[in-house]
């Protein structure tokens, strides 16, 4: 169309609209025969615009919404409403009839009204083992209750965890994130909260901790046993990760019983390492999508290059033990990987990849990760301390590492075509 083209008079009365749902078994051919039929409506009835579409089909049962809108011509007077539902009633009995599917039509109101703070939509995602009903009713019921609506929901996984996905219109992130909270304490479901937006599916880069978040377990307390001070070096650790102790004075403090080891207790220890469950499907789902992967631990490079390399990994930062003649000293090699100096680390990965903080997700259980997590575009708590979760920016208690990519939005689908 020329630009100098004059555009199409709006009439002053708001032309009609109308829903047309249908529901019933799926079927090929379904969808085409209900648009087929609305292109060829017309005698004394104006053509109509599509305005809106949504279809979803649940174990092979059909819903199919559809938005029209009369499209009167040049000239022509807008139709009546009464009219307008009366053809496209006689339009819907005929696709009912040719494809054996139920096909109402109601008037269409307009888009619910969103207050001047609501901010942009938000995607809820609920995930469990199973997921209970009430799970799902008091998320509902807490949205409503701040004033939000929920657009859309679907499902990403039914395996490992079982996870859904609710679009929020309407809600406050922080009104949204506070009342969630309590739903998930009382249910036992994980449910985080992420902004709709491209931001979302821009994440090029993520973190992890490795110490009771890749691997089971904590790496000290198994070198600790090996040295006879496992109940000992096990209380400091547990006070560190809650913030109880400053974790560069605990970390010192912990190291220092395990002087006079043999180097060799270090490679007995990487043997022995057990991976969270869903850790590799998480690795080489995200590479395969061109993440840059790595990990940022307070543990110790003797154990965490070899795991690094073991799993094809970008980047790692952690600490290193003295080793003298063969034996551990008690002491530690260099700069130490603390909280600040996680999020350091995650911050120099980030830049010499080029990738923009905000596009960088990062994964920890621990008091020590903290700074990390606020530091990327989304920090995820795993199974984490109470004083961790409640500062991250979301939280899953699920036993399998991979549900992140969930709370990512990945589907299981898109999960299986990636590995």
């Amino acid at each position: 169309m020329p630009l100098d083209a004059p555009l199409r008079q709006l009439p002053d009365t708001p032309a009609p609209q109308a829903v047309l749902t249908i529901t019933g078994a799926d079927r090929p051919g379904v969808t085409a025969r209900l648009f087929s039929a609305l292109a060829g409506t017309g005698g004394d009835v104006p053509a109509v615009e599509v305005l809106d579409v949504e279809q979803v089909v649940v174990h092979g049962h059909l819903v199919l919404g559809v938005v029209v809108g009369a499209l009167p011509g040049d000239g022509a007077p807008v139709v009546d409403q009464a009219e307008f539902l009366a053809s496209l009633r006689r339009t819907a009995d005929v696709v009912a009839a040719a494809v054996g599917v139920d096909v109402t039509v109601e008037p269409a109101s307009g888009p619910a009204a969103v207050g001047p703070d609501a901010g942009r939509p938000h995607h809820v995602i609920v995930l469990g083992r199973p997921v209970p009903p009430q799970a799902v009713a008091g998320a509902a019921q807490a949205v409503a209750g701040i004033g939000g609506n929920i657009d859309a929901i679907r499902r990403l996984s039914d395996y490992p965890v079982t996870s859904f996905e609710l679009t929020v219109s309407g809600a406050e992130a922080t009104a949204l994130r506070t009342a969630l909270a309590s739903v998930a304490a009382s249910t036992g479901a994980d449910i985080a909260v992420e902004q709709v937006g491209l931001a979302r599916r821009s994440k090029r880069l993520i973190v992890l901790d490795v110490d009771s978040t890749l691997v089971r377990g904590e790496v000290i307390d198994e070198l600790a046993a090996r040295a006879g001070r496992a109940a000992e070096v096990a209380r400091i650790t547990a006070a560190a990760m809650n913030g109880e102790l400053d974790f560069a004075e605990s970390l010192r403090a912990r190291v220092a019983v395990l002087a006079g080891l043999p180097e060799e207790v270090l490679d007995e220890v990487r043997q022995h390492l057990v991976l969270t469950p869903g850790a590799r499907t998480l690795i080489r789902t995200l590479q395969r999508l061109g993440f840059r992967c790595g990990i940022v631990s307070g543990g110790f490079t003797q154990i965490t290059d070899p795991l690094a390399e073991s799993l094809g990994l970008d980047f790692a930062a952690a600490n290193t033990l003295e080793v003298v003649d063969g034996r551990l000293t008690g002491g530690l090699v260099g700069e130490i990987v603390d909280r600040p100096g996680k999020a350091r680390a995650l911050t120099r990965f980030a830049a010499q990849y080029g990738i923009p903080l905000d596009q960088t997700v990062a994964v920890g259980d621990g008091a020590n990760d903290l700074d990390m997590l606020n530091t990327a575009g989304l920090g995820i708590a795993f199974n984490a301390k109470p004083f961790v979760r409640e500062q991250a920016h979301t939280a899953l208690n699920q036993p399998y590492l991979d549900a992140v990519l969930q709370v990512l939005g990945f589907t299981r689908d898109e999960v299986l075509d990636a590995v």
